[in-house]
């Protein structure tokens, strides 16, 4: 944690490995997802769980609309505010089908998932070699 955060700084305090998994959402660029699988391999601990965990207690403070399932589901209550960001974004979504409940457009997946191959780069200042890249898609 930083020295300008704590309470004393008007700055919430989150445990380490929330910090982390925040970290790992605010890399995420527009118009790209990561699954909560994909944050937890990043990270090399948890599983998705714990990153869902984190994201649903935390989350609102960082871009958590790309922090998704893997199945491009959006998540259940927010939607319409998740459908906002991706438009605005220009996230690939596929339109749902007329049997779909509610007709809910999902993410596509195959365009949208970011493999954080950038952020690699960027945050070994261009090598990427010290740090683990996301993994690939698998769909």
């Amino acid at each position: 944690m930083s020295e300008e955060s704590g309470p004393e700084h008007g700055l919430p305090e989150y445990p380490e490995y929330a910090e982390r998994v925040l970290e790992v959402a605010e890399l995420i660029p527009p118009g790209r997802v990561m699954t909560y699988g994909d944050v937890a391999e990043w990270l090399e601990e948890g599983g998705p769980r714990q990153v869902g965990r984190v994201m649903a207690l935390y989350g609102g403070a960082v871009p958590w609309w790309r922090v998704v399932r893997s199945d491009g589901v959006l998540l259940p209550g927010h939607e319409l505010r998740a459908i906002g960001h991706y438009r605005a974004e220009g996230t690939p979504l596929r339109e749902a089908s007329r049997a779909a409940q509610g007709h809910v457009p999902r993410l596509d997946m195959r365009r949208a998932r970011w493999d954080g191959t950038a952020a690699v780069h960027d945050a070994a200042g261009g090598g990427g070699a010290d740090r683990p890249q996301a993994p690939e898609a698998h769909i």
